[in-house]
């Protein structure tokens, strides 16, 4: 049998699971298979430096594939304006799903005493309920249920009933704790969250950073870091500067809206300072070219990682709906937050808690 296995969507999401085997006991490190799924976000040779850094026994790319991808599924997928034959159809829809996503599982999941899934709503969450494997589920973002607890958000209406046929019958899939052979789902901060849940365990991201010793960090760089020198480079640029205000871009609305957001962003904080930007991973935005006179770190790179250098500081950091309390790198995080975004969109769009 062997030991885990971690099932990741994104930088961040590897991040995480970089931090949490760096807090096992040197001993136990080294055992564990890390899978990139390629379903959101393009890895590009991720597998190959995070291969080098040994501390994991294999590295295995996922074609995960979304529902969209299998036309025969869009059937089960019309309302039929009546509760019972929407749910019969949904029960229909989820064992087809995880059924049609077999030809792409890159391992033997039965093999392994721990699974651990960032975001089980994607297939990996269906198949693995189907096919009745237990699983640790792992919150995808930093405290991301307090903003969108899209497990209450997409089941609204009769959501106690809904809940009762994943969690207890298994005959639909729930994400987020409610799944059947979900065993339990870590977040990051408990006592943010509207809505508890008996599986929800407690790890602090932070707490897993504090307990880094340098060589971990640098572990962690070698991993993440394409070009270690521009980075550098750009960081001892930066110390010449006076005041600097950073960035961050989130994948938002339309590529459009998306512009008109950061150009306004800029303005209304370039006169306190140099603008420097840092894309979001999945933000497809051509920055470099749309916002080419302003400096930029790479997307790739999660911001958290940012701390890990002692030369870098801003006098402000500022993002939208990124979560930015992990940041200790600048004297000031600001994040603008709903209000800022109904100027942009419907509201609805980005108030789900509000509406469940």
């Amino acid at each position: 049998m062997k030991e885990r296995i971690y099932v990741c969507h994104t930088y961040y999401h590897v991040y995480v699971t970089f931090l949490k085997e760096l807090n096992l006991p040197k001993e136990k490190q080294g055992q564990a298979t890390l899978v990139l799924s390629s379903m959101s976000i393009d890895f590009e040779k991720l597998k190959e430096r995070v291969e080098s850094t040994g501390l994991f026994e294999a590295v295995e790319e996922f074609d995960e594939k979304r529902e969209d991808f299998f036309p025969q599924l869009s059937q089960y997928k019309k309302d039929r304006g009546n509760i019972v034959f929407n749910m019969w159809f949904r029960i229909k829809f989820t064992k087809m799903f995880a059924k049609l996503q077999e030809p792409y599982i890159p391992v033997n999941f039965k093999e392994y005493k721990d699974i651990y899934v960032y975001c089980d709503s994607d297939p990996i969450g269906y198949y693995l309920n189907q096919n009745r494997i237990p699983y640790h589920a792992l919150e995808d973002g930093l405290n991301c249920l307090k903003n969108y607890d899209s497990a209450r958000y997409d089941n609204r209406g009769m959501f106690g009933v809904k809940a009762f046929m994943s969690e207890k019958l298994n005959l639909i899939f729930i994400q987020n704790g409610y799944g059947k052979y979900c065993v339990d789902m870590e977040v990051n901060d408990i006592s943010l969250l509207k809505y508890g849940h008996p599986k929800y365990i407690e790890q602090s991201r932070q707490a897993l950073v504090e307990n880094l010793t340098q060589e971990d960090k640098e572990l962690i760089l070698k991993a993440f870091i394409r070009d270690r020198k521009r980075l550098q480079e750009q960081i001892e640029e930066s110390g010449q500067v006076g005041d600097k205000i950073l960035i961050l871009t989130d994948p938002l609305c339309t590529l459009d809206v998306r512009e008109r957001i950061f150009r306004d962003i800029i303005a209304m904080y370039e006169t306190e300072g140099t603008i420097f930007l840092k894309p979001h991973p999945r933000d497809v935005l051509n920055y470099r070219e749309m916002f080419a006179k302003y400096p930029q770190f790479d997307a790739t790179v999660p911001m958290e990682m940012l701390n890990f250098f002692p030369g870098l500081r801003f006098k402000k950091v500022v993002a939208v709906l990124t979560e930015i309390k992990a940041i200790q790198f600048a004297d000031e995080v600001v994040r603008l937050g709903e209000d800022f975004m109904d100027k942009y969109e419907d509201p609805l769009i980005h108030r789900q808690n509000e509406q469940i």
